[in-house]
């Protein structure tokens, strides 16, 4: 694997902005559930660093869950939306509060079938939480109702989002100089 810092072209988003903005989503989230009936259900794995940043934001109480899914389509950065459930959640949604919590919202397909999913479970609500949202790459309306930052329609990698698996732990997003960086086979 490539270091980082010779595949990066540029910092989309720094450390500091990224937690700055996360601190007003909880405060924000926080505001609207004060009643403890708040679950957080994050999508494994980009979202776990902003799910845990996220709720040491939310002061209310609240709960976490995690579901694993894929999508796959023909090639390796492309989605087809058809939706798999590796993990499924633990907790019975059922008339509570759910926020979904996800690293990035791009095509709209995948979270906008797990959304399908969810919502037959018949939760008292249910509402997206994007960290980052490229909505010019949109294909299924998907409504997020917290966003963290619109973003161009970039190869981007950090705080989170990986670079074929690595790179999660960076504490910013880069952008990806797609001139540097080599697919794996």
């Amino acid at each position: 694997m490539q270091n980082y810092k010779d595949i990066l072209s540029e910092i989309l988003i720094d450390a500091e902005s990224l937690q700055s903005r996360i601190a007003e989503l909880g405060a924000q989230i926080s505001a609207d559930y004060p009643d403890g009936n708040l679950l957080l259900v994050c999508i494994l794995r980009g979202g776990v660093p902003f799910l845990v940043d996220l709720s040491r934001n939310i002061t209310s109480p609240h709960m976490m869950d995690f579901m694993a899914v894929s999508s796959y389509g023909s090639g390796k950065r492309e989605s087809s939306g058809a939706v798999r459930v590796a993990m499924d959640l633990q907790m019975n949604i059922h008339d509570k509060d759910v926020l979904l919590v996800e690293d990035i919202v791009d095509s709209g397909n995948t979270i906008a079938s797990v959304l399908e999913l969810l919502h037959v479970r018949q939760p008292r609500s249910l509402k997206v939480c994007a960290l980052l949202d490229k909505d010019e790459r949109r294909e299924s309306i998907v409504p997020i109702h917290y966003r963290g930052f619109k973003i161009p329609n970039k190869f981007v990698f950090g705080y989170g989002l990986d670079l074929d698996e690595y790179y999660r732990n960076l504490p910013f997003v880069g952008v990806v100089d797609l001139e540097k960086y080599k697919l794996p086979d």
